[in-house]
């Protein structure tokens, strides 16, 4: 699936549980997560934003064509994270935009036309100076990675994993809530984006010297392909 250089498959090392393979240096990685507490944001699968709630952040679930997704860890604190951020003046109000943008700044990522999925309704407003606002969650296909490089935003060089969208809702600590989003995203991927509906169970981390994950027509204003 993945084009990528390096050493061949006879020679990376895999660690089983259960159907989930690693490798050794994964289970180390894995084994600094550190979950926060969830917020408790109500989740609006399908609703789009009521005129006069602002849209602060978007986030994503980026599909490979084997059903895993990107999911990100920083390994200096263990806080997993799905690949997305806040909105920038530059992003002139619109989510995809906003995605595709912070894909690229945080895991270098290249991505496909992002699909609307719902929104987590933010009634503190922690990302609004304390008025309510709306985080809204997108999927798209994740056509490419380039070569990895700290954030320029908030300095983390951040790990880049595929894995199922049922354990990325373990990593990232959000529970029942969490799963919903999940499914939602799958549905969208599964009509879409052509994924299987059971994901690889395989973890995996992507290269660092990038490669081409899902080819196909990029979304503009995201990160750069890989060399070939």
């Amino acid at each position: 699936m993945l084009r990528r250089s390096g050493e061949p498959d006879s020679e990376r090392g895999t660690r089983g549980m259960g159907r989930i393979e690693f490798t050794a240096e994964i289970a180390e990685l894995l084994g600094k997560v550190r979950r926060r507490p969830t917020a408790g944001w109500p989740w609006r699968p399908g609703e789009q934003v009521p005129d006069g709630l602002p849209t602060k952040q978007s986030w994503g679930w980026l599909f490979a064509p084997d059903g895993r997704v990107l999911t990100l860890v920083n390994p200096r604190d263990g806080i997993c994270s799905l690949p997305g951020g806040s909105l920038e003046p530059e992003d002139n109000g619109d989510p995809a935009a906003a995605l595709a943008r912070e894909a690229g700044e945080e895991a270098q990522a290249v991505i496909g036309r992002p699909f609307y999925l719902g929104y987590l309704y933010d009634r503190v407003g922690s990302a609004n100076g304390g008025h309510e606002c709306a985080r809204v969650r997108m999927a798209a296909a994740l056509r490419a990675v380039g070569p990895s490089e700290a954030d320029p935003a908030s300095g983390r060089h951040y790990r880049r994993l595929l894995v199922a969208p049922g354990l990325a809702v373990e990593l990232l600590g959000w529970g029942a809530p969490g799963l919903r989003q999940a499914r939602a995203a799958v549905a969208t991927a599964v009509h879409w984006l052509g994924v299987p509906a059971a994901a690889n169970e395989t973890i995996e981390e992507l290269p660092v010297e990038g490669c081409t994950v899902f080819p196909g027509p990029v979304y503009p204003g995201g990160g750069r392909a890989p060399r070939r």
